[in-house]
C-alpha cells in the first residue's frame, strides 16, 4: 500500500523495524519536503515487498558500477519522475537510504546518493566512501555521499 510521507507530522510508519526509525523517518521526510518545495510532488513509498522493481534497479547499478552488495534488508521504495529526471529510492532497515538520480537527456547528471540517518554507524559495504554531514530540523545530522554513474542503465 501507498504511503504519501507527511514532513509536518514525521511518522516511522513502515520503519519500525529499524533500531533508528524516528531518524530514518526523519531522513524520509526531509527528502519529501526537498521534493514538495523544489518539484509539488509528493514523495510517496511503497513496502518492500510492494516494490520489489525499483529495489532490483538500485541494487543492480551498484552491483553494477562498484561491486557494492547492501547487507541490511530493504523496508521501503519508490521510483518518479520530476522534471526529466528520474528518481529511484531505497529505504533500509539499517537507516541508510540510497537514491539513484538519473537524467534521462543524454550528458545529464546521474548519480547515486547515499545517506545514513541519525545514530546509525557507516555500513561496512560503505566504508570506501567520506561522509559529508549536514544538519535537518526533521533528521538531526545526516551524513550524506555519492557517486557519479560511469554507465547507461
Amino acid at each position: 500500500m501507498t504511503y504519501a510521507v507527511d514532513f509536518t507530522t514525521v511518522s516511522t510508519v513502515g520503519l519500525e523495524s529499524s533500531p533508528v526509525a524516528e531518524a530514518l523517518a526523519g531522513l524520509r521526510a526531509n527528502e519529501a519536503r526537498y521534493f514538495k518545495n523544489k518539484y509539488d510532488h509528493v514523495f510517496t513509498t511503497l513496502p518492500a515487498a510492494e516494490a520489489g522493481a525499483v529495489i532490483d534497479y538500485v541494487h543492480g547499478i551498484l552491483a553494477d558500477e562498484r561491486d557494492i552488495v547492501i547487507a541490511s534488508p530493504a523496508l521501503e521504495a519508490t521510483e518518479f519522475q520530476v522534471e526529466n529526471i528520474r528518481m529511484s529510492y531505497v529505504f533500509y532497515e539499517s537507516g541508510l537510504s540510497i537514491n539513484v538520480m538519473y537524467t534521462l537527456d543524454d550528458g545529464g547528471k546521474r548519480a547515486v546518493g547515499f545517506k545514513l540517518s541519525d545514530g546509525m554507524e557507516i555500513p561496512a559495504e560503505l566504508s570506501a566512501f567520506k561522509f559529508a554531514r549536514q544538519k535537518s530540523k526533521l533528521a538531526g545530522t545526516i551524513r550524506g555521499s555519492y557517486f557519479v554513474l560511469k554507465k547507461e542503465h
